[in-house]
């Protein structure tokens, strides 16, 4: 099975082709091609590692849509002293499909 590992906003994710993910958002159209060069590691029946990144390797993503995650609700209290704090967040992201993974 071959696999990639990149890096996106961050994080890392382990993708296949054919994978649906949710990224940080970024600015694109709907069906737009992406492609990713920051690739970390290819397993393609053998594992090639980068120093940082692998050369000449990269992973196409085509966009599918942009949306919102569920509430994450944070609360802080604090006991004996009257203090509490409510807050909530909702991340942001693209949802992306891995087309194809090139090494």
């Amino acid at each position: 099975m071959k696999y990639a590992i990149i890096k996106n906003g961050g994080k890392q994710y382990r993708v296949s082709e054919g994978q649906y993910l949710n990224l940080d958002h970024f600015q694109a159209e709907a069906k737009a091609k992406v492609e990713v060069t920051e690739v970390l590691a290819v397993n393609d029946g053998e594992v090639k590692v980068g120093a940082p990144f692998v050369k000449g390797a990269k992973v196409v993503l085509e966009v599918v849509n942009e949306g919102k995650d569920k509430k994450i609700l944070i609360y802080k209290k604090r006991r004996r002293k009257d203090s509490k704090l409510k807050r909530g967040f909702r991340r942001q992201y693209t949802r992306v499909k891995v087309v194809s993974i090139v090494a």
